[in-house]
């Protein structure tokens, strides 16, 4: 994609632009003091243990023209800033107790949309039995909402993304590409209507599955920005190889009937699954997968973990780098005319 030109200003002639691997790292060395919690600083929480409990603490933003478009139903953008918040909690066994509510937003954004945002976020907070307990409001350029999540894990050892080993098997809840379908049916349609907006924030934490996978896990981590995302985080994390079957992908059906090199390099791993990609030895497996299965959700074994590092998939028995997908969560949302030359780029 290329960059939208405001993002080209620069304080000098080699400043870069801004990239979230990077910057992670730099955090890691700059803030050597957060890792006193019980995960290492850039896992999916940050985690205290506060009267012996393990208290969890995660934060997610949405911000209009990358996450929500001008159009898109203010209901739902307050839903999904706590949903995309709670499937981080998803990923450490986690279970939610409160929501704080961030809103930044321009002086003239009418209340009617403030409040129906509030009451978005609301509604999925107590579907999960708690509820949105305070949070800020600011003036600002754009409109974003930040849902920070409180929560609590019973297990003593959390899943981190830095534990996979080698011989472990690679578990994904539910189906591969769903996000991806859902981006490629906006950005396809001539007009992207009500559902077109909706499906783009439709998302379904997946907790209980989490809770059932934590006990077992060596690492886990949830694939908001999709599959091949997810292994390269938990390659580079555990410093461990990790080789994804392309045959053995559950694809939602919304990818499924595309073309293998499509589905592969535009949507299948395009990201906005909000799936658990869990990592286990092989004497859990079967535990894992009965597990997951009370909680009405199907898991797959997709891949396995040996020494060596990267993530790869194996196509037709060949093996090769984990694609890059097509999400860039610093670029901006591509509206439906600008879909064909945007295919271009993400090659």
């Amino acid at each position: 994609m290329r960059t939208p030109k405001r993002a080209r200003a620069h304080s000098g002639p080699k400043a870069r632009r801004f990239r979230e691997e990077s910057f992670h790292g730099w955090l890691e060395r700059a803030l050597r003091r957060g890792g006193s919690g019980l995960l290492p600083m850039g896992d999916d929480v940050a985690a205290l243990q506060l009267g012996g409990r393990n208290v969890l603490l995660t934060t997610d933003a949405l911000s209009e023209g990358t996450h929500f478009q001008d159009r898109s139903p203010p209901e739902w953008i307050g839903d999904a800033a706590v949903a995309a918040s709670f499937s981080d909690l998803a990923s450490k066994g986690g279970r939610p107790v409160a929501v704080l509510l961030d809103l930044l937003i321009p002086p003239a954004t009418p209340a009617r949309w403030v409040k129906r945002v509030v009451s978005g976020a609301e509604r999925r907070a107590a579907r999960e039995g708690c509820h949105v307990v305070g949070g800020d409001t600011k003036a600002a350029k754009g409109r974003s909402v930040v849902g920070t999540a409180v929560g609590t894990s019973r297990i003593a050892r959390l899943p981190r993304r830095d534990s996979a080993r080698p011989g472990d098997l690679l578990l994904v809840t539910g189906t591969v590409g769903r996000g991806g379908a859902r981006a490629r049916a906006f950005l396809e349609g001539h007009r992207a209507g009500r559902r077109e907006l909706v499906d783009l924030l439709r998302i379904e934490p997946r907790l209980r599955e989490g809770e059932a996978l934590a006990p077992l896990a060596h690492a886990m981590i949830d694939s908001s920005d999709g599959l091949a995302d997810a292994a390269r985080r938990l390659a580079h994390a555990s410093e461990v190889r990790v080789v994804v079957d392309e045959k053995r992908i559950p694809w939602d059906p919304g990818v499924r009937s595309l073309r293998p090199a499509s589905r592969r390099v535009h949507w299948g791993l395009y990201g906005g699954d909000y799936e658990l990609v869990a990592v286990l030895p092989p004497s859990r497996l079967r535990r894992a997968i009965r597990a997951v299965s009370r909680t009405g959700t199907k898991a797959t074994v997709i891949g396995a973990v040996s020494r060596g590092r990267g993530a790869f998939l194996s196509t037709q028995g060949r093996l090769g780098p984990m694609p890059r997908p097509g999400w860039d969560p610093f670029a901006p949302v591509p509206t439906v005319r600008r879909y064909r030359p945007l295919l271009v780029t993400l090659k």
